[in-house]
C-alpha cells in the first residue's frame, strides 16, 4: 500500500473515531454545525487583527482555525446519520450556516486590507464574496427548477482550501493569487450554471399549439 493509501486510511479511522465518540454524547448535529461557525469567527477575526510585516503569523493562525472548523463541517452530517437525527432543517441550517461562515471568513480579509489601505483588494474581496455566495445561490435556485445543477468547479469545498492555503502560506504573500483565482473561477462557475439551467429550461417547455383555424368549418356550415 502507497503511503498515500495509508493516509487516507488514517485519515478515515481517525474521522471515524471522532464521529463515534460525538455520537456518544448525543450532541444534536446542528449544535456541531454552529460551532463551526464560531470556530469561523474567530478565524476571521485573525485575518483582522493582522497588520505589519509580521501579518502572515495571524494568517497562519487563521488557516489552522479554519482547518479546525472544518472538522467540524465533516462529522455534523455523519454523527446525523449515526444518531439517526437526519432532518430536512438540519440540511437546511447546514448550507445557511455555511453561507455565514463564508462570510465571516471573507469579512475578516476585508478588515485586514482596509486597515492596511490597500483599497483595489478591498474591492477584490467584495466581489469574491458576492460571486461565492452566487456560486451557491445559482445551484439552489436552479435545483428547485431543474432538479439537479451540479456543474461548475468552484463549490465550497475548493474555496475553502484555496483560502486556507492563501491563509497558510501568505508568509510568501499567496493571499492576494489566491483572490484572483477564488474571483475568476466563481464567476466562471456560476456563467456555466447560469447557461446549464437556460439549456435545461429550454427542454423542459412544449412549444404551443397552433389553434385549428375556423375557415374549414364555415365552408362546410354554408355547404
Amino acid at each position: 500500500m502507497s503511503w498515500t493509501g495509508s493516509f487516507g486510511r488514517a485519515s478515515r479511522v481517525l474521522l471515524h473515531g471522532i464521529v463515534r465518540g460525538l455520537a456518544l454524547t448525543r450532541i444534536s448535529p446542528n449544535v456541531l454545525t454552529f460551532l463551526g461557525l464560531v470556530i469561523n469567527v474567530i478565524a476571521a477575526m485573525f485575518f483582522g487583527y493582522a497588520r505589519g510585516e509580521d501579518h502572515w503569523k495571524f494568517f497562519l493562525y487563521a488557516g489552522l482555525t479554519i482547518i479546525g472548523a472544518g472538522v467540524f463541517d465533516m462529522v455534523d452530517g455523519r454523527v446525523a446519520r449515526v444518531t439517526n437525527q437526519v432532518t430536512v432543517f438540519g440540511a437546511f441550517f447546514d448550507s445557511v450556516i455555511d453561507r455565514y461562515s463564508d462570510v465571516a471568513l471573507f469579512f475578516g480579509l476585508l478588515v485586514y486590507y482596509a486597515r492596511a489601505n490597500r483599497f483595489f483588494y478591498i474591492g477584490l474581496v467584495a466581489f469574491v464574496m458576492v460571486s461565492s455566495l452566487l456560486v451557491s445561490y445559482t445551484r439552489a435556485r436552479a435545483e428547485a427548477l431543474i432538479g439537479s445543477c451540479k456543474v461548475g468547479f468552484m463549490e465550497r469545498p475548493e474555496r475553502i482550501v484555496l483560502v486556507i492555503l492563501g491563509a497558510l502560506f501568505e508568509k510568501w504573500n499567496t493571499m492576494a493569487p489566491v483572490l484572483w483565482v477564488l474571483a475568476v473561477i466563481s464567476t466562471i462557475t456560476v456563467i456555466h450554471r447560469i447557461r446549464y439551467t437556460y439549456q435545461q429550461t429550454k427542454t423542459m417547455e412544449v412549444p404551443q399549439q397552433p389553434l385549428p383555424s375556423a375557415e374549414p368549418d364555415m365552408a362546410r356550415a354554408e355547404l
